[in-house]
């Protein structure tokens, strides 16, 4: 599982052909009441015989949706969800699920589409993207506060007059921090839309890829898995930021500190993707760890924070010496580790050097391993005036517009650059980009159509 021959065989898959068939798909209208993924399994969880003899990205089913603001505030867009074909870790075929919005009004040419990967960080299917998106969905008050937060940045980019993916890219299992099987599903995801004529996107459409925190763990091996797993796709610019490149320093900085709680939920997200991770948990978890897991099991990203921090979560593992040198666990961090391969598409990344959850140094390694390549292109700022939070709103506005030069056809520089910040927010770019998404939020608010032909 560790091999990098196991890592690109499980992540060769069979292409879309060159020019993408458009599906004749059946839409199904908007439920006035959303369900969420453990009370909607035709949708979410189809039969196997449904899906496992389709292509990757071939899509089993459709349905409009109300997509809203904190799953109240109807938001002046037309959106649908997909449920598709897609690969877990195994190479074994699983049913995926996307949400696509577009903005009202035409556009010039192919319609440019933005894959966002959200910071989902939960472990219960009602904490989905999916779901939170929609409107009277209950996942806010459940504790999915990061998917309405990151909504803002995605009205942003719908401004832009393009089309957004919004990926649950955790999968079936909800399996947090998964991020090879996330790479699969946001890459189908990809193929899944193009297949979609409602949302207007050809093989001729620029693609990007934004991911924060949780949902750079996705976009960062989306980057990486691209070339072997989903080669036709022209996904021309990732951005990325609050990168955990490197599950194994995360989690040792998460060790009795205030962020344990979060990274539990990730330890316990993997044992549902790594079957032999599990049975490691399984045999070596002490019975407070057990305890403590029954417990976050149902839990949104904001009750995994906040409940029961400054954890030891090494120490509910009874292991001689220091757990992260088991077998079973080094295999499953070296899976989840970046850098075995270097995208070949220019890489927007920034993080806090104070950040409190993802510490900068293995960011740092990530873009020198990168950069070691003559052909890597990677512009790289660490802002050191942000905590994790506060850093993805300072850096935000300038990915985007990183992304629009990208998606204009502009091309990156052919090199890699680093760059130190007091703040992003400083940068003359930033505050209109950023007022003009937030004046973009306030008047969808009044139902305001959100987007503009490009």
């Amino acid at each position: 599982m560790a091999a990098v021959v196991a890592l690109a065989g499980v992540g060769l898959a069979p292409p879309a052909s060159a020019d993408t068939p458009k599906q004749q798909v059946k839409v199904a209208p908007a439920k006035a009441i959303p369900l969420p993924q453990e009370l909607d399994p035709s949708f979410y969880e189809p039969p196997k015989a449904t899906y496992q003899d389709k292509e990757p990205g071939e899509i089993i089913a459709a349905r409009r949706i109300n997509a809203a603001n904190l799953g109240v505030v109807p938001l002046n867009v037309d959106a649908w969800q997909l449920s598709y074909r897609s690969t877990n870790s195994r190479g074994e075929p699983i049913a995926a699920v996307t949400t696509l919005v577009k903005p009202r009004g035409t556009t010039k040419g192919p319609r440019k589409l933005v894959s966002m990967q959200l910071a989902e960080d939960s472990l219960a299917g009602y904490c989905s993207t999916s779901y939170a998106v929609q409107q009277w969905s209950a996942a806010a008050l459940a504790g999915q506060i990061v998917v309405p937060a990151e909504m803002i940045i995605m009205q942003g980019m719908l401004a832009q007059g393009w089309a957004v993916a919004l990926p649950d890219h955790q999968g079936p299992n909800m399996a947090y921090a998964a991020g090879p099987l996330g790479a699969r599903i946001t890459l189908d995801g990809i193929r899944a839309a193009k297949r979609f004529a409602p949302i207007g996107v050809g093989d001729d459409s620029p693609v990007g890829l934004y991911g924060y925190s949780g949902g750079a763990i996705v976009t960062g091996h989306a980057a990486e898995l691209k070339q072997t797993y989903a080669p036709e796709l022209n996904i021309v610019g990732a951005a990325e930021g609050g990168v955990p490149a490197d599950l194994k320093v995360v989690l040792n900085a998460s060790t009795n500190n205030v962020t344990s709680g979060l990274i539990l939920g990730a330890v316990m997200g993997l044992g549902r993707e790594y079957p032999d991770f599990q049975k490691f948990l399984n045999k070596h978890m002490n019975a407070e760890g057990k305890a403590l897991a029954s417990l976050k099991n149902p839990l949104c990203v904001q009750y995994q924070s906040i409940l029961l921090p400054f954890l030891n979560i090494k120490g509910f593992l009874r292991w001689p010496g220091d757990p992260v040198n088991a077998p079973a666990v080094k295999r499953v961090l070296n899976e989840t580790k970046m850098g075995k391969t270097v995208p070949d598409m220019p890489m927007y990344i920034w993080n806090s050097a104070l950040d409190e959850i993802i510490p900068v140094r293995q960011v740092d390694t990530l873009v020198r391993t990168y950069c070691r390549d003559p052909k890597a292109s990677v512009t790289y700022t660490r802002d050191h005036l942000s905590e994790h939070v506060i850093a993805e709103i300072s850096g935000a506005p300038l990915a985007i517009l990183w992304l629009k030069d990208r998606l204009d056809g502009k091309p990156a520089q052919q090199r890699c650059v680093t760059r130190d910040e007091l703040t992003m927010g400083t940068d003359a770019r930033w505050w209109p980009t950023f007022s003009d998404t937030v004046g973009t939020v306030v008047a969808g608010l009044f139902g305001q159509q959100i987007g503009r032909g490009k």
